[in-house]
């Protein structure tokens, strides 16, 4: 494998407690910003110590994790703080389909973290203080929009297609995907997204890196120590007009034949890939309904304790991708995607988060989201379609799905 490596021979990496800086994102200096926040807290990042591309290939996750046990290994480390996300961290994302040439690792000069009411900042090499603000937000102006890949009537199509593959017993789910496009005057400011995002969704992961920005409400792996955890979301409906309109769609969707095969095909592949990884593991019989501003899913929260000292990436190379975004089985659902829908989904539906010298890390599967490239942003969202899928109701989910970074960018 060829690597994309920018990096100096060691790094020099020092901690510190600081008071608590407020709010985090409202700190980051310039467009360019990393960043992981849950409910105010978590790490944003900027300037660049470090930096992997990975071109596409089975065996990334491997090389990612090779490549930071070096560096990090070879570093000199002054972290009297000890909590995950302390000491030198690495932003990532990583593509969906391992044949896409997108994934990406990125040590920053400087983070700023907040957890459980201890704050710090991290800085490496002799740099001087974090620089004050470079560069105010400025929110995208006369936006316009355009088609991806894909027009809705030819999608539904793709659903129907899809629909018709599974009815004839060629696989049991897959997951299929949109694009959108949004057209602004100036550089689009993925600082102001990310405002936008965590106000809206508190709830969610809110994240940018390396252009990729969103809110995703899917934790796909935390590793804290010798603990895992990771939240299931399979199976979607609207939020309603209103609470009575709400707790109807609610039982609706509990009682969702589709929605919960579906949810079953999700949760039961994440028991099959971290059991062999755990001594001890914990997957719900039924799921639950976690209810965000936009949109309501059916949920299971596992949890499990790793029989070996492993890096959040090695479980991230057993799990992705889940059928949650895939579909199942594995390979015959990605040949179909690559079939259908007309695009490479770049670091979408991939895993995005971040990592510590330690092993320790979260990560979320990159969903709600939109890639900037300038004054451009490309939006996705995806929909699992399996054999009872109605190509029209399917539109309508990624419709809604489109909200949360349509919101973002308009305001």
């Amino acid at each position: 494998m060829n690597l994309a490596v920018s990096a100096p021979d060691r790094l020099v990496v020092r901690t510190v407690h600081i008071p608590d800086p407020g709010d985090l994102l409202a700190r980051l200096p310039h467009p360019t910003a990393l960043a992981w926040i849950r409910h105010g807290e978590g790490i944003v990042g900027w300037g660049e110590a470090a930096r992997l591309d990975l071109p596409g290939g089975e065996d990334r996750f491997a090389a990612a994790g090779h490549w930071l046990r070096e560096l990090f290994g070879s570093a000199s480390i002054d972290d009297p703080v000890q909590v995950p996300g302390s000491g030198p961290v690495a932003f990532g994302g990583f593509g969906f389909d391992p044949k896409s040439p997108d994934s990406v690792l990125i040590v920053p000069r400087w983070t700023l973290g907040r957890r459980d009411g201890r704050a710090w900042l991290t800085t490496i090499g002799t740099q001087p203080s974090p620089p004050a603000l470079v560069h105010p937000p400025v929110p995208p102006t006369r936006l316009t929009w355009s088609d991806g890949a894909l027009t809705a009537p030819a999608w539904e199509k793709t659903v129907a297609t899809a629909v018709d593959r599974i009815r004839h017993g060629h696989l049991g789910k897959v997951v299929l995907a949109r694009d959108l496009n949004a057209h602004a005057t100036e550089p689009i400011d993925a600082r102001v997204l990310l405002r936008r995002l965590a106000d809206r969704f508190p709830g969610c992961y809110t994240f940018s890196c390396a252009g990729l920005v969103g809110a995703t409400p899917e934790l796909l792996i935390r590793r804290t120590g010798g603990t895992l955890d990771s939240l299931v979301l399979a199976g979607t409906a609207a939020r309603g007009t209103g609470p009575a309109d709400d707790a109807a769609r609610a039982t609706r969707l509990l009682a969702s034949a589709k929605d919960r095969q579906e949810h079953a095909y999700a949760t039961e592949m994440v028991r099959d890939a971290l059991t062999p990884l755990c001594a001890e593991l914990t997957v719900p019989a039924e799921p639950e309904l976690l209810t965000l501003p936009n949109v309501m899913h059916l949920a299971s929260a596992v949890h499990g304790r790793l029989d070996s000292e492993r890096s959040v990436l090695d479980v991230l190379a057993a799990l992705h991708p889940t059928p949650a975004v895939c579909g199942t089985p594995t390979d015959t659902a990605l040949q179909l995607i690559r079939e259908l829908e007309g695009m490479d989904r770049g670091r979408y539906a991939g895993p995005v988060g971040w990592v510590d010298s330690r092993g320790d890390g979260e990560w979320g599967i990159a969903l709600r989201c939109a890639q900037l490239e300038g004054t451009r942003a490309r939006l996705f969202a995806g929909c699992g379609i399996v054999a009872d899928s109605d190509p029209a109701a399917e539109l309508a989910e990624a419709q809604s799905k489109f909200r949360a970074m349509q919101y973002a960018l308009e305001g």
